[in-house]
């Protein structure tokens, strides 16, 4: 049985959101002698009752006025500008030229709509840039504030922006305030999850959210452009827990088959074809001429049946780069995905996405290197060496060669020059044809 709301029942959640915020405080100079201006208490002390622990409206909500309680939930929401993003306004068509991706985008509206009127568990948004997640989630937000319900509304980076400023001295809100508004505010919508682990200590702090917001399975909304390899398995583990979180997917990234880092762009590429790679080089002849005509041969064996690893070892100018961009040419021929990457330039852009004007984000990038059909790491060894560069290096060769994806490198490098966990993958007899060019510079025939 449902006990009459009383003040020293207050629901916790409702205190921590109060005490966190000023916007949702009455208006009025008079606070409210039953909750004590949080304006939800909790209806029952008895733990056995369904409602126990769960906020509900105060009496003195309920007698405010309509237009008085809307603007309050909407300061206390942080939509702003997003405030105008309604479900009353969305284009249930969607953006998508394909009539199957229309009538998918539809029903996400719907499904979104549904939830919006009542919030329960988790709800994930996924899809490309411009598909209309945050969309979506605003209206969530609008809907909630509709029904005279708060929510709160966080971009990611400023969520972990806010939660830095809370550590300032004489800061507006301080960071326990903010930490615990996060936690146990009745809906919350994070928009941008690619944005939480830009540091370890960000990563942890969004995460003790997290962990709290699903063992209280309290009503929270994503939006993400993917779920990549390097996203947190912590996180992972909760979003794609069924019994909690629903998932809709807003289409799928149209990805380009070719791409590149650094100057080897799909133009260079096909001038790079192989048919185009003299293996007689500039008159040479004897053991030069057939060790040159040899890696030829095997760069056109394993072109046409990639398997495994191919790796070239020679000094500058031998050959190895237009073999290895010959080799990339006939698989993008052959409808593979291709990614070539001149290795300095790869670390360079790398460490760049982790700028705040990023253009794309570190998973993203590094996510896509992973997986490609076919990888080009041209002029590995000629990077700078740092612990970060190593280890970012180490992680790429050691998934690619775990699984088998096709990779070619190219190095300058005797492999016992390198560090030993990524010379010993190179040099694996069951993955990797290793091959060393001997033959003198392919461009001026001038011996190194």
């Amino acid at each position: 049985m449902l006990e009459p709301p009383i003040r020293t029942a207050m629901s916790i959640d409702a205190n921590s959101i109060e005490e966190s915020s000023e916007a949702l405080r009455s208006v009025a100079d008079d606070v409210c002698e039953i909750c004590d201006g949080a304006r939800f208490v909790r209806t029952t002390t008895d733990v056995r009752e369904p409602s126990f622990g769960k906020p509900v409206l105060c009496r003195c909500a309920l007698e405010e006025a309509p237009e008085e309680r809307e603007q309050r939930l909407l300061r206390y929401s942080r939509l702003g500008p997003l405030s105008r993003m309604t479900f009353e306004v969305i284009d249930c068509s969607g953006r998508a030229e394909e009539s199957n991706e229309r009538e998918h985008y539809a029903e996400a509206v719907a499904i979104a709509e549904q939830y919006a009127e009542k919030p329960e568990g988790w709800l994930l948004l996924t899809g490309p840039h411009g598909r209309g997640k945050t969309h979506l989630a605003a209206a969530i937000a609008n809907r909630a504030i509709q029904r005279g319900a708060p929510a709160l509304f966080f971009p990611v980076a400023d969520l972990l922006d806010a939660l830095r400023a809370g550590y300032a001295e004489g800061s507006e809100e301080g960071y326990d305030r903010i930490l615990e508004q996060l936690r146990r505010a009745p809906l919350l919508i994070l928009d941008d999850l690619d944005a939480y682990a830009k540091t370890a200590w960000a990563s942890e702090k969004f995460l003790q959210v997290i962990a709290y917001r699903f063992d209280a399975l309290l009503p929270t909304v994503f939006t993400n452009l993917s779920l990549s390899l390097e996203t947190e398995a912590r996180l992972t583990s909760r979003l794609t827990d069924p019994s909690v979180t629903q998932q809709i997917e807003l289409g799928t990234e149209a990805k380009p088959r070719f791409f590149n880092v650094g100057a080897m762009g799909h133009e260079q590429l096909t001038s790079f074809a192989l048919d185009r790679f003299d293996p007689a080089g500039h008159g040479l002849r004897g053991d030069p001429r057939r060790n040159l005509e040899s890696a030829f041969h095997l760069a056109k064996q394993w072109s046409s049946a990639p398997d495994g690893w191919l790796v070239y070892l020679g000094k500058n100018g031998c050959g190895k780069t237009h073999l290895a961009a010959g080799i990339a040419a006939e698989r993008l021929k052959e409808g593979d995905a291709v990614a070539f990457a001149n290795v300095p330039d790869l670390l360079d852009e790398l460490r760049a996405t982790f700028s705040p004007n990023a253009d794309e984000r570190f998973d993203y990038r590094f996510g896509r290197l992973l997986e490609v059909e076919v990888l080009v790491l041209d002029d590995l060894g000629a990077h700078q060496n740092s612990a970060w560069a190593e280890e970012k290096l180490y992680q790429l060769l050691n998934h690619r060669h775990l699984r088998r994806l096709a990779t070619i490198v190219t190095t300058n490098c005797e492999l016992k020059e390198m560090q030993p966990r990524i010379a010993s993958r190179l040099a694996d007899l069951q993955t990797s044809t290793v091959y060393q060019i001997t033959a003198p510079d392919y461009r001026t025939g001038a011996a190194g």
